[in-house]
């Protein structure tokens, strides 16, 4: 079994200091929700952006060649154009 101090440690170097991805995903998604239009998204749209800004900030404070990082973010904008094409 991975001890979790080696998890959070290598992810350190992947992700960044928690702390700084935390205040700049907070920030982020700050700025997302004060947007007049947020309000009219679904709980989903509002998922995947809040998702794909954690995901933004994990690239600017740690490693911006992990590539997981991008596949995420390709991940949850296919989720949600795929919730918008099954919705019509």
């Amino acid at each position: 079994m991975t001890d979790i101090k080696d998890v959070l440690e290598q992810r350190a170097g992947t992700h960044g200091d928690f702390v700084e991805v935390s205040w700049f995903a907070q920030s982020l998604k700050k700025e997302m929700r004060a947007y007049e239009g947020y309000d009219d998204l679904t709980s989903w749209q509002c998922e995947a952006l809040d998702m794909i800004a954690s995901k933004i900030a994990r690239i600017l404070a740690g490693n911006a060649d992990e590539p997981d990082h991008w596949l995420d973010i390709e991940g949850y904008a296919r989720l949600a154009r795929e919730r918008i094409n099954t919705d019509g």
